[in-house]
């Protein structure tokens, strides 16, 4: 297996507790950014209850690479909780809405499961936050596992590229909504 791309250039948020939104467009450095800040929480305070969601789905695009997932840029300790959602981008995977929403059910149903495993986190780390709720556009089972958690950082697209008014871009808008009105801070990239 091919090591992960280095954190070159990556800068980490400065930050070391509270609710944290990063947001932004397709390759505004998200997944880099969160990478960065949870190898630097890591170096500072070890692995011990740092919990890593990854729902990043890879999508190619005109030769480009939209999304991915964490471990591209920074390949958690063993002793990271790291759960990785085999994601469906349901709006570029499917011919229509009726199916952009099927695949949408399929991630939600999935992503509880993997929320359900998720231990109490002191820190936690969250890769495409939207993807779990773009079925239902409800954070709330997300937001529970972030629940007393010293550091949350989630990252989060934020961008009209792939549609607005099918109802996966809505739910995805009212998550997205629903993630700022938590957040102690909103960092938008891009």
């Amino acid at each position: 297996m091919t090591p992960p791309a280095p954190l070159a250039g990556a800068e980490p948020l400065p930050v070391e507790s509270g609710r944290h939104l990063v947001v932004g467009p397709s390759n505004s450095g998200k997944t880099r950014t969160t990478a960065a800040t949870l190898a630097r929480w890591v170096d500072d305070r070890g692995p011990d209850g740092v919990v890593v969601l990854d729902f990043a789905p890879a999508v190619e695009r005109d030769g480009r690479l939209l999304g991915g997932r964490l471990d591209r840029f920074y390949r958690p300790p063993d002793d990271c909780w790291y759960g990785v959602l085999d994601a469906h981008a349901p709006r570029t995977d499917s011919r229509d809405g009726e199916e952009a929403l099927a695949l949408a059910r399929s991630n939600a149903e999935r992503a509880r499961t993997l929320l359900a495993a998720a231990p109490s986190p002191r820190a936690v780390f969250v890769n495409d936050a939207t993807i779990p709720s773009q079925a239902d556009g409800d954070p709330a089972p997300l937001l529970d596992v972030c629940a007393g958690a010293d550091l949350a950082v989630v990252n989060a697209f934020e961008s009209d590229e792939l549609g607005t008014e099918d109802v996966v871009s809505r739910n995805e808008r009212a998550a997205l909504d629903g993630l700022e009105n938590w957040a102690d801070e909103r960092h938008r990239l891009g």
